[in-house]
Parts: C-alpha cells; structure tokens; sequence
C-alpha cells in the first residue's frame, strides 16, 4: 500500500467533506476547517507526479480560491447567501478532483496489470 496516495486522498476526501459539512451548518468555523483542510490538499497534491497531476492541482487551486474569500465575505460581511454560492462551487471542483483520482487510479491499475 502506498502511505503517500493514502495520505493526499484523505486530505482530498476530507476537503469535499468538511466544505459539504459547512452547507449543512452555516458557521464561519466551519468553513475556515474547510479552507484549512482544502489548503493542505492543495499543499500535497504540489508533489503529485502523475498523468493527471495539472488537472488535480487546477481543481483544488479552484476549491481554494472559493472558500477562502467564502470566508472572509461570511466573516467581515455576513453574507451567508454568497458564501454559501461559493462553497458550492469549491464542492463541484472537489467532486472533479476526486473524479480526477478515481480515473488516475483505475488508469495506473490497468497499466500495472498489462505486465
């Protein structure tokens, strides 16, 4: 088992989860766990050496660039509406990162069978 990929797919799943987690109960704790945990998925997914390596970081460079202003508009205006709309949009670029692994692990799976 490779301890690295189980570690950036945690980080990966735990970044859908927690923002998914912030629609569910609107609080500005919430969506900075969700930041923060997307930010550390970011981090990793930098070392990732693969064929689908661009499109792994663009997506949750995409996450990252919606929660973070989520939360300062949720923080400094109490905008609820708006930073939800862009958490929404961090979770549709978590689905497409994790749409991005599953096809690059089915991938690396039928290249190491082919042997």
């Amino acid at each position: 088992m490779d301890w690295g990929k189980v570690i950036y797919i945690f980080f990966s799943l735990m970044s859908l989860t927690t923002t998914a987690g912030f629609l569910y109960y609107h609080e500005p704790v919430a969506l900075f766990i969700a930041a923060g945990v997307n930010v550390i998925s970011t981090i990793l997914k930098i070392g990732v050496r693969n064929l689908l390596a661009t499109e792994l970081l663009a997506s949750s460079l995409v996450a990252d660039l919606h929660l973070i202003p989520a939360f300062v508009v949720l923080t400094f205006t109490g905008n609820v509406e708006f930073a939800v709309a862009l958490a929404i949009g961090a979770v549709v670029a978590n689905v497409y990162s994790i749409a991005v692994s599953l096809i690059e692990s089915a991938k690396h799976k039928s290249d190491i069978s082919e042997y």
